[in-house]
């Protein structure tokens, strides 16, 4: 069997390098630079997304006796995504505005809803279709050849999500892993990671790490990743 194929989550995705300081205000999900993104407007987003994305009703009573059948709910997002895109927004509106960057393609709301199985009068899926088209505009670079660590990493996360078959080789995984999807994916991290990196900004220690997909296997279990603020925290959360 081959390793499934990678699946580009995006055309481009922002990185962001935190710099040094420390901010903890009660309250704040995130800082980009002096602004501040809020817990509040966090949980504004998820308790828009309930409202318009309720759980199936059963059409009727089950008899007596009869089990009621599972009805499958909505796939919701969860708090550490809505800071992530949130997070990328203000980043993205920054350095389009700064660098006079135009989009160069239009997501539609329809098609994110249809991805995600959301509503598209959802407020997060209108705001992940706005961030795709920013993200459009911002330039990429050349592709970059994965060093053996990033092929590693590739590999182990393709295998913990199940993407690579356990009689797949590490060398048979990555000639079929190893192409111009992932090459250019990894350019798109690096160049809007060294793009960004002037940008101070902070993570609440309860989403650290917190991280945006730049290409994801089938089954949307991320492949390459951009980080989002600090690397991580001593915390334990379920987010």
């Amino acid at each position: 069997m081959r390793a499934r194929r990678l699946v580009a989550v995006a055309s481009v995705a922002v990185g962001l390098v935190a710099l040094s300081g420390c901010r903890a205000e009660p309250g704040v999900a995130a800082y980009v630079g002096d602004h501040r993104i809020t817990e509040d407007a966090v949980t504004a987003v998820l308790d828009d997304a309930r409202v318009k994305n309720p759980a199936p009703t059963p059409a009727a009573t089950p008899s007596a006796g009869e089990e009621q059948p599972d009805l499958p709910g909505p796939q919701l997002p969860a708090r550490r995504q809505v800071a992530s895109v949130l997070v990328l927004s203000e980043v993205c509106d920054r350095v389009s505005a700064e660098r006079n960057y135009q989009p160069r393609g239009q997501a539609a709301p329809q098609q994110v809803a249809q991805q995600l199985g959301l509503s598209p009068e959802t407020g997060y899926v209108q705001q992940l279709a706005d961030l795709y088209t920013c993200l459009s505009g911002v330039p990429a670079a050349a592709p970059v050849a994965p060093t053996e660590q990033e092929m590693a990493a590739l590999i182990a996360a393709g295998r913990k999500a199940g993407a690579i078959p356990a009689d797949v080789t590490d060398e048979a995984a990555a000639g079929q892993l190893d192409g111009d999807q992932l090459r250019s994916a990894l350019a798109t991290r690096n160049t809007l990671a060294e793009a960004v990196g002037s940008y101070d900004v902070t993570v609440n220690p309860r989403y650290r790490p917190l991280e945006f997909p730049v290409l994801s296997f089938s089954g949307d279990a991320a492949a390459v990743s951009v980080p989002l603020g600090e690397p991580g925290s001593d915390a334990v959360t379920d987010l």
